[in-house]
């Protein structure tokens, strides 16, 4: 990360005010140290008294950020407003998921209680304070539909209202089981005015199962969009010959659902 700024020279005990006064609250060390006029040994050990004030956090290794007093209690910032910087200092790939992702388009119905962002290789859950990170692996991540949203610190990648859907029907366990889901789908749907067109071009990126669980969960909860051309796609495109399952860790005992392809082995009850 290499970010220019007008002058340098700034004493390290005011390095976070100068920060977010210009609206640059992320840096990376070397630039730290230019900043400060320091070799990068010095400002290592400034840095490690900025954090030790609450007045910077690390979301990863040379990577800082410089916390508002509004927020110097966390010791640490919202995750929107680092998540991008951090990935890149990860090297990963990633999209803001599930519920989390829900809440960004409009459907607040039940606040996440952890920040859930999609990678493309196993990362560790990360705390800073107050914030909580929980991140999923899945492959072929670049297919799914992502939106920009703005943060404090540029851009962040957010899984599409359709990508959401679907990611929630796919992983209903992370997201507060089946029920739950079931509410924040017909939120979500009712927030954004989906359409099925938009259902069923992001489905290309998920499994047929996670299409049909999200259909029979649009059905159960009457979804404003076209559910019976989702329908009649998955039925003439089909490739599972067997039924999937509703829960998918539930039993494989349940009522065979034609319509849209499940063994119904679970009761669900969103709260409408």
């Amino acid at each position: 990360m290499t970010v220019e700024y007008a002058d340098a020279g700034v004493r390290p005990r005011h390095l976070s005010d100068y920060l977010l006064s210009r609206g640059r609250p992320v840096v990376d060390l070397r630039s730290a140290a230019d900043l400060m006029g320091l070799d990068l040994h010095a400002a290592a050990d400034a840095m490690v008294r900025l954090r030790k004030a609450g007045l910077m956090f690390s979301p990863a290794r040379g990577l800082y950020v410089a916390v508002p007093p509004e927020y110097r209690l966390w010791r640490a910032v919202p995750a929107m407003d680092f998540i991008d910087p951090m990935m890149a200092a990860n090297s990963r790939q990633y999209y803001v998921a599930l519920l989390s992702a829900a809440e960004l388009h409009g459907a607040a119905h039940q606040r996440p209680q952890v920040f859930q962002v999609m990678v493309d290789k196993i990362l560790a859950d990360r705390d800073f304070g107050r914030v909580r990170i929980r991140f999923y692996s899945r492959e072929h991540l670049p297919a799914v539909p992502v939106v920009s949203v703005n943060s404090s610190s540029g851009t962040v990648r957010v899984s599409s209202p359709a990508a959401t859907l679907l990611d929630l029907s796919s992983r209903p366990g992370y997201a507060g089981g089946l029920s739950n889901v079931a509410t924040v789908i017909a939120e979500l749907v009712a927030e954004t005015g989906l359409s099925a067109d938009a259902v069923l071009g992001a489905a290309s990126a998920f499994p047929q199962s996670s299409l049909r669980r999200l259909g029979w969960i649009m059905d159960l909860v009457d979804a404003p969009l076209d559910r019976d051309l989702i329908a009649s796609r998955l039925a003439e495109h089909s490739t599972e010959r067997a039924h999937a399952l509703l829960d998918a860790r539930g039993q494989r005992r349940g009522r065979s659902d034609k319509r849209w392809g499940l063994v119904v082995n679970a009761e669900v009850e969103p709260d409408l």
